[in-house]
């Protein structure tokens, strides 16, 4: 069969998108033929063709609409924004049998066909519910992991990505300090800089605006930055403070000193200095970064050190926060520069203003961070019957809530001021709390509810907040994260048969049953300490557990663990998951050195392990949670 793939246009993430699609088409059955035109429009005339771009029949929007309409191997794949096409090309392969499980091109299901104009018929018109769908980076990565997820977003219907700081070095270095002092590793025999990790992000950040993702970055540093601290990392600071600076730090039992760490130290914002000098820093990095769609301006990552001098101590924080918004925005609106602004609730900012109002709330994107919720519920799952007494701000006193319900009534205090127009979740499911959940489905469950029902909290959607590498056992929670941003109304079980027929094939449904039984026995709310439970009914689950992964490793995975790298990551987690029950029974039974000996053999495999489970596990972060 011959394709014609023709492209409207020369827009580079359009280009891509027809790349991509001759890419699949051409795995999918390599006797086909196929060409790609290049015409400034469409034209209608042009038959027995596969039209790529935007032709001007979907409304030009940020939102995510596609539109396919292919019969009998012709029509045209479109949307309202170029990113929009390159996801209705990746859906148009959706609907010919084509899985994207995870990030990583093994996690690319692409079935064997032989391709004909009857095969190729595919209608879809259809609109994401949430605009915001993204990524953030967070964990330890080398310049593959993010690769691998940047490239993947677009795959299952998510349209952004984030990345902290100025310069990401601490993320980067915590993976490749393994390779320091390595006489094997020559080009690692020192710290990686930020030089080098600026240099991989130019690259990077390519791949972002290649794909025509909506482009986060920023959030913490606008505290350090400014006032001449390079600070690429919440770790121990020992680089350089300007003997100048000092005197715009916040004052605590009457000293102006670094709070632990220069991104987690707030400033004198009572002092127009410091308000000014953040505000130019901002509109500079604006000027000087045109390719970026939000800017996240956040104060200090820590609470209850905000500044206690005479000018600052009777106005709360976020008074302080929206004169600067507002300020900025005026800034940013003078010197002609569109980028939105994101706004962190957090930690002391999540008592909201009293007495500044926001002017414009078109600028601003309300981001709401709830860091230390329960996940054992949903956002939404409380009770709003039962009143909830909020605490008012009381200086450098403040309790952070930990109840989901507290959560989200302090985030209807500050949507009841409309500080903006647009908002969404800043969470943490994928951060930590996942390694509580061995078998990844409870988390998987509970995270596609909470995506489905954020609507019900006033919020337009998701970044996520977490690890690069969070497909092992499977990425079952990812893969259920997006189409529950895309689809509210998606069906979890559905979601989840999909996955693992498209992982396992006829197996599927006898794997998903064995992974939601490990969650269930080894019990996350349990875990997280959410949960009382006895500790002889607890040791029994997990023996349980122990058991069930030994027969079915026995029977099924050591059968079939060189088939692929699904069954080879379920491998490497039996024998990883035996070793964490092994620890938890002795550690439940107060066997402290039996539990040393279990917990040294978990890391153990897990370090033995790594070079399988590169890709898709975080081993720095499931040791140190763990």
């Amino acid at each position: 069969m011959k394709i014609s793939i023709l492209k409207i246009g020369n827009h580079r993430t359009i280009s891509f998108a027809a790349s991509e699609l001759s890419r699949l088409l051409k795995t999918m059955d390599n006797t086909v033929c196929i060409d790609i035109r290049r015409y400034e429009s469409y034209d209608s005339e042009i038959k027995n063709c596969i039209w790529i771009g935007m032709d001007g029949t979907i409304a030009e929007s940020i939102d995510d609409t596609i539109s396919i309409k292919v019969k009998n191997g012709a029509g045209i794949i479109t949307g309202s924004n170029e990113c929009s096409v390159l996801i209705g090309v990746y859906r148009f392969m959706y609907e010919l049998g084509c899985r994207f499980l995870r990030p990583g091109m093994d996690g690319e299901k692409i079935p064997t066909k032989k391709l004909s104009p009857n095969v190729l018929n595919v209608e879809v018109q259809e609109t994401a519910f949430y605009r915001h769908r993204a990524v953030c980076i967070e964990g330890s990565v080398s310049y593959e992991h993010v690769y691998n997820m940047i490239d993947w977003l677009p795959k299952v219907g998510m349209s952004g990505y984030f990345v902290q700081f100025f310069t990401p070095t601490s993320f980067f270095e915590r993976y490749y300090r393994r390779f320091y002092n390595d006489s094997a590793e020559p080009d690692f025999v020192s710290k990686l800089t930020d030089s080098d990790v600026d240099h991989m992000w130019i690259e990077l950040e390519d791949e972002i605006v290649k794909r025509g993702l909506k482009y986060h970055t920023v959030g913490h540093g606008w505290t350090c930055a400014p006032f001449g601290i390079n600070c690429t990392s919440g770790d121990k600071f020992d680089g350089i403070i300007p003997d100048e600076t000092k005197q715009f730090f916040a004052m605590l039992n009457g000293k102006r000193e670094i709070y632990k760490n220069p991104l987690h130290t707030n400033m004198c914002y009572s002092n127009p200095v410091v308000r000014n000098r953040i505000i130019e820093s901002i509109t500079d990095y604006c000027k000087a970064h045109p390719q970026v769609d939000y800017l996240h301006f956040w104060l200090a990552d820590n609470m209850n050190n905000h500044c206690e001098c005479e000018n600052c101590k009777d106005t709360l924080p976020s008074d302080f926060y929206v004169m600067m918004l507002n300020d900025l925005d005026k800034k940013l609106t003078k010197a002609g520069i569109d980028t939105k602004i994101v706004c962190l609730i957090y930690m002391d900012l999540l008592w909201e203003p009293k007495t500044e109002k926001i002017e414009n709330p078109d600028r601003f994107v309300l981001m709401f961070a709830p860091i230390t919720r329960s996940y054992s519920t949903t956002l939404s799952d409380f009770d709003r019957t039962i009143p909830i007494n909020l605490v008012p701000y009381n200086r450098n006193k403040n309790e952070i809530p930990y109840s989901v319900a507290e959560n989200v009534k302090r985030l209807e205090k500050w949507q009841d001021i409309r500080l903006a127009n647009d908002s969404f979740d800043f969470d943490y499911h994928l951060m930590w709390d996942h390694h509580s959940d061995l078998g990844y489905y409870n988390m998987a469950k509970l995270l596609h509810k909470d995506m489905t029902e954020l609507e019900l909290i006033g919020l337009n959607g998701m970044v996520s907040c977490q690890l690069q590498r969070v497909a092992f056992p499977t990425a079952l929670p990812i893969y259920s994260m997006a189409r529950g941003l895309w689809d509210k109304d998606s069906k979890f079980e559905d979601i989840s048969a999909e996955y693992f027929a498209g992982a396992f094939g006829a197996d599927g449904e006898k794997v998903e049953k064995y992974l939601s039984t490990i969650s269930d026995l080894f019990d996350p709310a349990y875990i997280r300490a959410n949960k009382v439970v006895e500790p002889s009914v607890a040791i029994a689950n997990i023996t349980q557990a122990k058991n069930i992964i030994l027969e079915f490793s026995n029977n099924e995975i050591s059968k079939k663990s060189n088939t692929s790298p699904d069954w080879q990551y379920l491998a490497c987690h039996a024998e990883m998951a035996i070793a964490f029950a092994d620890a938890m029974i002795s550690k439940l039974s107060d066997n402290d050195e039996e539990y040393s000996q279990n917990f040294d053999k978990f890391k153990n495999i897990v370090s033995k392990n790594a070079f399988i489970t590169d890709t898709v596990l975080d081993d720095n972060y499931i040791i140190s949670d763990v």
